[in-house]
């Protein structure tokens, strides 16, 4: 099942590429493995996925032990500055940075551990209430702030789009978060390159594709629906 599925997956990447005049390998993909056991991961794996994003910090931690340590982990969900300690230093990449307290903890626990922790900042484009993230007006500035902290490198932005049955509707956060993206690069600010746009999960990564994603996030396209215990 997860073979066909990435198969279907990476059709749809690649037509959203061609449509928008993009290679294919500006595109990567995450596998989004929360609440999945070890095993429905190893076989992704065992397809080629490298790339795995979890939300919780225990789950993410438990696996870390478990799988291969050629797999980049990206923590995309909320991160609490009590957790920080757990995963510098095991994550590839932060999604999920939407504050400057949070991001002087992972700068502290970097300077401790002598690393470069890698980081995205998350920008609530669509301004959910029930949705983590920093305002589209706050967001150069907070980049701005957290560039001054040792540890840490800003690499792009993030942001969860609504859920929309119309994945068309979501086009326009996903250009929003591309636009103040641009305007970051114009700024030319140290300690930030801005190379990733992670944006799209299952119901709409064509639509982020085609708007500039360089990271989509997808666990029910590719793992089947999700199981809460």
């Amino acid at each position: 099942m997860i073979q066909e599925n990435l198969n279907t997956v990476e059709t749809k990447i690649r037509e959203a590429c061609i449509g928008s005049g993009r290679k294919r390998e500006e595109v990567k993909l995450i596998a989004v493995s929360k609440t999945k056991p070890v095993e429905m991961l190893k076989e992704a794996y065992d397809c080629g996925c490298r790339d795995f994003g979890e939300n919780k910090v225990q789950e993410l931690t438990d696996k870390y032990d478990k799988l291969p340590k050629d797999i980049r982990w990206h923590m995309i969900g909320h991160l609490q500055r009590n957790k920080v300690k757990y995963i510098v230093g095991k994550v590839y990449l932060i999604h999920s940075v939407d504050s400057l307290r949070l991001a002087e903890e992972i700068s502290k626990e970097a300077v401790k551990k002598g690393i470069t922790v890698s980081i995205l900042v998350e920008v609530n484009v669509a301004n959910e209430e029930s949705k983590f993230g920093i305002s589209a007006g706050e967001a150069v500035s907070l980049v701005e702030e957290i560039a001054g902290l040792p540890g840490i490198a800003v690499k792009g932005l993030m942001t969860i789009a609504p859920y929309v049955e119309n994945s068309e509707e979501n086009r326009l956060y996903f250009a929003k978060l591309k636009q103040i993206y641009v305007d970051i690069i114009h700024k030319n600010i140290d300690n930030v390159s801005m190379e990733e746009l992670s944006m799209g999960m299952t119901g709409d990564y064509e639509a982020a594709v085609m708007e500039g994603a360089t990271y989509i996030r997808i666990g029910t396209g590719i793992f089947g629906e999700r199981k809460y215990t």
